[in-house]
């Protein structure tokens, strides 16, 4: 299948975080590929891929970065796709990235998630194909629609502890 979702890293050192988003995708059964390109130490491999992306198939880029986080900036400025960024944990426990990738100049956004936040956008970027794409949308509907029972089966399991003062403690 040809990836609609492109999933970039700055270095394979962020793979821990991504494989949520990669997981997220894989049961869905939502196609994507995985690189990992830095914005500082290959810079036109970069900007090779931004370009390309779209005439590859690419509805959605995903990319994650730590520290600087230019990544995503990077890309965002060479491609028309959307671009979501991951702001990865790392010094200031992340803030230093996080605000790296929502700081973008006026013509260059960058949507971002929270800190370390890769499934959220992979379910961001599903979200946005579903718009055109209505097997997508039913995914992601039937998905949604089973966080509701995880959290009813969890409130039923706290309701049969008896004792839940003596546990809660």
């Amino acid at each position: 299948m040809t990836p609609i979702i492109s999933i970039i890293m700055g270095s394979t050192s962020d793979l821990p975080v991504m494989e949520k988003a990669c997981k997220w995708l894989n049961d869905q059964q939502i196609p994507f590929e995985v690189n990992a390109l830095s914005a500082h130490r290959t810079p036109d491999a970069v900007e090779n891929f931004a370009k390309n992306a779209k005439a590859r198939g690419i509805k959605v880029i995903i990319a994650a970065a730590g520290m600087a986080a230019a990544l995503p900036g990077v890309i965002a400025a060479s491609t028309p796709l959307p671009v979501i960024g991951v702001p990865i944990k790392g010094m200031l426990d992340g803030l230093d990235a996080m605000l790296s990738i929502i700081q973008m100049p006026p013509g260059i956004p960058v949507a971002t998630v929270g800190v370390n936040g890769a499934q959220n956008a992979a379910i961001l970027a599903a979200e946005m194909i579903a718009l055109g794409d209505e097997e997508i949308a039913k995914k992601i509907d039937a998905w949604k629609a089973g966080l509701g029972s995880k959290i009813e089966k969890a409130n039923a399991e706290l309701a049969a502890i008896k004792d839940y003062e003596y546990k809660c403690n």
